[in-house]
């Protein structure tokens, strides 16, 4: 599975309710069928992606969502939400706004309530600042959100200002797209699974059965020198080691 599709199903699920709301609608603003689109590819020849999945997301790369000034403030909202931290950095390093740029575009449903959030930060900005989003010092955009980021758990989010359901949507996206890179990884300290030391049947238990392992057996599958190997793959999603 590859992280457009890992993101995907982790936006859809209970962990993240802003993004799920906004991603199971449908034009017409009916709750979409939990079986739609569910086909599952069987073919065993692909790795992640199908090449059909992959000509789409090369298509999606090509087009623009966000203009400049939009992607600036994407970036610098991001650093707010989530301050960058040593030693391995923060939204910026982890391609943030181009990963939320990209979830635009692949769940065009969203693109409304992110477009018009962005133009309602600027507003209030210039309204209560004089200066735009971007430009504003630290305590002021951390006032404008301090106004926007507590949701009314009571009350249906498709019922609450554009400005709350894009905070909410917005913070999910930079947690989302941070902890699902390669720098957010680090940042946690995940390895990954690793397999326990396992050196075989315990001597005891062997003779207790009148047993015992063939030397030449154990040495090839009892072989802990691997077991920190990472494994690799290529570009194209193939196993190399």
């Amino acid at each position: 599975m590859d992280r457009r599709k890992s993101i995907q199903t982790m936006i859809l699920g209970a962990g993240a309710s802003a993004l799920a709301f906004h991603s199971c609608k449908t034009d017409k603003g009916e709750a979409a069928p939990a079986n739609a689109d569910a086909s599952v590819n069987t073919d065993t020849k692909y790795y992640g992606r199908t090449p059909q999945e992959a000509e789409r997301d090369e298509k999606l790369h090509d087009e623009q969502l966000f203009n400049e000034h939009e992607m600036e403030t994407i970036a610098v909202l991001s650093e707010v939400i989530l301050p960058p931290k040593e030693p391995h950095g923060g939204p910026l390093e982890a391609d943030v706004p181009e990963f939320i740029e990209f979830i635009g575009k692949d769940m065009p449903q969203m693109q409304n309530t992110l477009l018009g959030g962005l133009m309602w930060l600027d507003h209030k900005s210039n309204t209560d600042y004089g200066v735009e989003f971007k430009s504003a010092s630290l305590d002021q955009q951390k006032e404008i959100l301090d106004q926007i980021c507590n949701q009314d758990m009571e009350v249906s989010l498709d019922d609450q200002p554009l400005e709350i359901q894009f905070f909410a949507l917005m913070r999910n996206l930079v947690v989302t797209g941070y902890y699902t890179s390669k720098v957010g990884i680090a940042d946690l300290g995940y390895k990954g699974n690793q397999p326990n030391v396992w050196d075989g049947v315990p001597d005891d238990v062997l003779k207790k059965h009148g047993v015992e392992y063939d030397p030449e057996w154990i040495a090839k599958c009892v072989d802990q020198s691997t077991r920190n190997v990472i494994a690799e793959w290529d570009d194209e999603g193939n196993l190399l080691t």
